[in-house]
């Protein structure tokens, strides 16, 4: 069962560079951050394929993967639209995620940045249905998207496909505005 430890995750989006490197993760204290996370109590770790110019899955394996045990930390990963073109290209890449980021399954797989410009291209490549299979065959626990457009295309999407089980809205405090 996953249980969320804290309402807190850790996402690997951006993770210290190198000195003087804009190229090289800082391994070293990017584990320090990643043990400190988790001796604080939190769980809940945030990658996808391209983050980091493709760094941030051996990223995860390197530092947190190899180093915890597979029940102690919640994974999610995801599947950008940039990354494939055909039907066919969708589950060798996934293969490859599983096995960058070092683990059998993922807790939570979602559609990466659905909005009405990707929304054609996923449903024309059967990727709904695709999440539904992953998540039958064991490799991911729970299937839904990340979003970022309008609130009447996110109706959309929800009324088209109600078995998604999550949406990862983007939120940024900067955005709002206070009265």
């Amino acid at each position: 069962m996953v249980i969320f430890l804290k309402k807190l995750g850790f996402g690997c989006m951006r993770l210290p560079m190198l000195e003087g490197s804009e190229k090289q993760v800082d391994i070293e204290q990017t584990k320090r951050m990643v043990d400190r996370f988790m001796g604080a109590g939190f769980n809940y770790f945030d990658t996808a394929h391209g983050y980091i110019s493709k760094k941030s899955e051996p990223v995860v394996k390197e530092c947190l993967t190899s180093r915890y045990p597979r029940n102690s930390y919640i994974l999610t990963d995801k599947l950008t639209s940039g990354y494939f073109k055909t039907k066919e290209d969708i589950r060798p890449l996934f293969k490859s995620q599983l096995e960058a980021c070092g683990v059998d399954y993922f807790d939570f797989y979602f559609l990466h940045s659905l909005d009405a410009g990707h929304l054609d291209l996923v449903e024309r490549l059967g990727c709904f249905e695709l999440l539904k299979g992953l998540k039958r065959e064991g490799k991911t626990r729970f299937c839904g998207f990340s979003f970022h457009d309008t609130a009447d295309v996110l109706e959309e999407i929800l009324k088209a496909h109600p078995e998604m089980e999550y949406v990862q809205l983007q939120l940024n405090y900067l955005d709002w505005e206070s009265s």
